[in-house]
């Protein structure tokens, strides 16, 4: 690990953008150019001590999930990314992994979506980036371990996943989750991190096994989405689907038409973000 070089590259960085160039408000006249460290830590998940160390010299070396964080809070190019994990002592990751680097389009275009749902995710499921909104609405796994930021092994290995999905709806989802994983392994044939995946998900048990031999393939295409959200309650979306070049990075946008009950629920969600509030019955808010 090369502690100076890595606080003079983060330092630089930091400099060089603005609040504008990741979605964040400008605020008030700022003394210096650039980011201020507690916007970079906000944007990469850690604390603002530990980031702050890291730009004095004084930090422990960072993991590799962290570096791939801050990589996407700096919106760096994957030149910049893989320097960035030379610098802090570690291999730059492959293409296709769970740390994937986000392209910087992609990142745009995610900061500039404020009022809906939005998250990158892999070819595989691997859950890259989201808004605030796409956390308050799916749960914040862009931060959380490795193994819970895919939602295929999270359908078919945690049930609290399909919590927030009507059960009419579960068979259909599952099998679009395998049938799209399946068009993904095809055309990855040898891909380590990928052939993981699939042990991972045999070993959950039968479901998974079941719908994997059926050798069903379609590719994720944009359509409709009902979520049973805790707090706000029933929200009928309209799920688009863009893929980036390569195929191997989707944005997924979740709307409602305006005027509707889905999209004032939305405006709700919102405004309240992840707070703990009493849940809305199908009619409005709870009486409590």
């Amino acid at each position: 690990m090369d502690r100076p070089a890595l606080a003079d590259f983060l330092t630089r960085r930091r400099a060089g953008l603005t609040p504008a160039d990741v979605g964040l408000p400008s605020g008030a006249r700022r003394r210096t150019p650039g980011l201020r460290r507690e916007e970079v830590a906000q944007l990469a998940g850690l604390s603002v001590d530990y980031y702050a160390r890291l730009e004095q010299r004084r930090g422990p070396q960072p993991s590799a999930q962290l570096v791939s964080a801050l990589a996407r809070a700096l919106r760096l190019t994957e030149d910049e990314r893989d320097h960035l994990f030379h610098l802090a002592g570690h291999r730059p990751p492959r293409r296709h992994t769970p740390l994937g680097h986000v392209r910087p389009g992609l990142l745009l275009i995610l900061d500039r979506l404020h009022d809906t749902p939005a998250q990158v995710v892999s070819d595989v499921g691997d859950v890259l980036a989201q808004n605030p909104m796409a956390a308050a609405l799916f749960g914040d796994f862009e931060h959380g371990p490795a193994e819970r930021r895919n939602v295929v092994l999270r359908w078919f290995a945690d049930p609290a996943a399909r919590a927030l999905f009507p059960a009419e709806d579960h068979e259909g989802l599952a099998r679009a989750h395998v049938a799209h994983l399946r068009a993904a392994h095809a055309a990855r044939p040898g891909d380590a991190h990928l052939r993981g995946l699939v042990a991972r998900l045999l070993a959950t048990g039968e479901e998974f096994a079941g719908h994997w031999a059926r050798h069903d393939v379609a590719v994720r295409r944009s359509g409709r989405k009902t979520v049973l959200h805790p707090v706000v309650g029933r929200l009928d979306l309209d799920c688009e689907v863009l893929a980036a070049a390569g195929q191997d990075q989707l944005l997924l946008v979740h709307t409602a038409p305006p005027g509707s009950l889905t999209a004032e629920r939305l405006d709700l969600l919102r405004v309240v973000g992840r707070q703990d509030l009493a849940p809305v019955t199908a009619d409005g808010p709870a009486s409590g």
